[in-house]
């Protein structure tokens, strides 16, 4: 086992990551703090880890919320479930959350633990590949909203991170695929020596070698957790970890839901964000196509399958918590692994990127 310190002063908790972690609740118990644990889990996970979970809290007063599997559900009736269970079964302020599941899942629990009742203490389990190097590290939670994504939501961290890997053994192809789009945005946006590393070890990580995926959820959450222990509300350097999220959420926004999976629609982003970056004088066609190609042999798509027209993909884009005074901030690359916060790039290169990748030109 692995582990990481997340460092935020008073709030500051441990990831763990390796196998077998399911089975040591001494790893979970340790941060809960009273008799009352609440988890939230979907349809899917529940009936592949529920059990063993509350296998390891026979000592609290454990109750559940067992919630629609998709992004689709990421919503504020959703979470309003999960405030309904507290409340009728009367759940204090010392009270603690586990969310077990995904991104949406962990998102969702972070999101309810910060506001019911002012806050109280949440657990991540992570399950999937996306969630364990991304969503379950760094305290951003919320939900979305049909005119934008995750526009609602708060920055509330948790008590601790307990990443099984061998979780990953019953997730589907493609979502694992999925989450290798943030495991790539970390090598892209700083940390050349860890892309480099991916592209000379694909297969394998496509095979899902255990001992590699070990080494790439720890590398990839202790480079979010750098960023984050600089800026944890995203005042300056945390924007960095939005690389293709712009053009990534709009894809999601625009063609509903659930239509592209989250990593998906940041893998075509990220593609959009190098293509610009290329345009912009920054990177080399031979560049363009390293990221395509580490993207497409990780099983990802790197276009838009989809009706989307230009104007509508743009106004999406207009709807984004990157936008400041009206202005798009977008993260391009210098060079790949130097990724930096760009707001002054040229509105016609834009427009020509977003054109290329939209199905439809009005």
């Amino acid at each position: 086992m692995k582990t990481l310190k997340l460092d935020l002063a008073e709030k500051s908790y441990p990831i763990y990551i390796g196998q077998g972690l399911l089975s040591k609740s001494e790893l979970i118990t340790k941060h809960i703090t009273s008799k009352q644990v609440m988890i939230v889990t979907n349809t899917t996970v529940a009936p592949l880890y529920l059990n063993q979970v509350k296998g390891l809290l026979g000592e609290y007063t454990v109750s559940e919320v067992i919630l629609s599997d998709g992004e689709e559900y990421k919503t504020l009736d959703t979470v309003n479930h999960i405030f309904t269970a507290l409340l009728e079964q009367r759940f204090d302020r010392s009270c603690t959350l586990i969310a077990l599941g995904g991104g949406v899942v962990g998102d969702m629990t972070g999101f309810a633990a910060a506001s019911y009742q002012r806050g109280v203490n949440f657990i991540q389990i992570p399950t999937t590949l996306l969630s364990q190097v991304d969503s379950s590290v760094g305290g951003k939670t919320g939900v979305n909203h049909n005119l934008g994504k995750n526009m609602i939501g708060a920055f509330y961290q948790p008590k601790c991170v307990v990443i099984d890997v061998d979780t990953l053994d019953t997730l589907d192809d493609r979502q694992y695929s999925a989450g290798m789009a943030e495991v790539i945005k970390y090598g892209l946006l700083g940390n050349v020596d860890f892309l480099h590393y991916l592209q000379n070890n694909i297969d394998d990580l496509m095979a899902r070698d255990k001992t590699m995926m070990i080494e790439v959820v720890h590398q990839s959450c202790e480079d979010k957790a750098n960023i984050v222990t600089k800026d944890e509300f995203e005042a300056g350097k945390r924007a960095l970890l939005n690389l293709g999220h712009t053009f990534g959420h709009a894809i999601e926004n625009t063609l509903g839901y659930g239509v592209y999976l989250h990593g998906e629609a940041i893998s075509v982003g990220m593609l959009m964000a190098a293509k610009l970056s290329q345009l912009e004088g920054y990177l080399t066609n031979e560049n363009v196509d390293q990221v395509k190609h580490l993207l497409e042999n990780s099983n990802l798509p790197i276009s838009i399958n989809g009706k989307i027209s230009t104007s509508n993909f743009m106004k999406s884009m207009a709807v984004d918590k990157k936008v400041i005074d009206g202005n798009i901030r977008l993260i391009l690359l210098k060079k790949l692994g130097d990724a930096f916060i760009c707001d002054d790039y040229q509105e016609e290169l834009l427009g020509k990127v977003v054109a290329d990748f939209c199905t439809t030109k009005n």
